[in-house]
């Protein structure tokens, strides 16, 4: 039987679950911790942040800094942001990660796939012709080829620019 390590997940499937919401944490912490906590673009009513268990290299997620759970709850100037950064975002995967397609969308509700159900995030995931494979459907793998660090280092200064 051969394997293949995933070790980086360990943390996400064994790590004790905080009743604090990861989102409003990663939000009130000061920019200092940016880098650690993945943190690529700070707006006035959201941010920009890395997925630490994402399913492909540059997979990012648009967040507000306001607890609510869907878009209705959502403010004028919130669902603004939220737009303009989908933009942006989109601009800044074609160029930093040299993608040809791009996956986005949301999970609205625990039984829609949220794994943070209270607190509205969208996921951009940068896509290549020849991506997906075998390993996702016949294994139950993902191939990730870059780590968050070096995703931060090539991403953060293209949307960092924008601050």
């Amino acid at each position: 039987m051969k394997r293949l390590w995933a070790s980086w997940r360990h943390g996400y499937v064994t790590s004790p679950k905080s009743p604090e919401c990861v989102f409003c944490r990663i939000s009130r912490d000061p920019p200092e911790r940016d880098r650690e906590n993945l943190v690529l673009f700070r707006g006035e009513c959201c941010y920009v942040v890395l997925n630490r268990f994402p399913y492909i290299n540059g997979h990012m997620m648009i967040v507000p800094h306001r607890h609510f759970p869907d878009f209705t709850s959502g403010t004028p100037d919130e669902l603004r942001e939220i737009t303009d950064l989908l933009k942006r975002t989109e601009g800044v995967l074609r160029e930093g990660m040299k993608c040809q397609g791009i996956n986005g969308g949301w999970n609205l509700g625990a039984p829609a796939g949220a794994g943070i159900p209270g607190h509205l995030h969208l996921h951009v995931l940068p896509r290549w012709k020849g991506d997906t494979n075998f390993m996702t459907s016949v294994c139950g793998f993902r191939v990730v080829s870059q780590s968050l660090e070096q995703a931060w280092d090539n991403l953060s200064p293209l949307l960092g620019s924008l601050r």
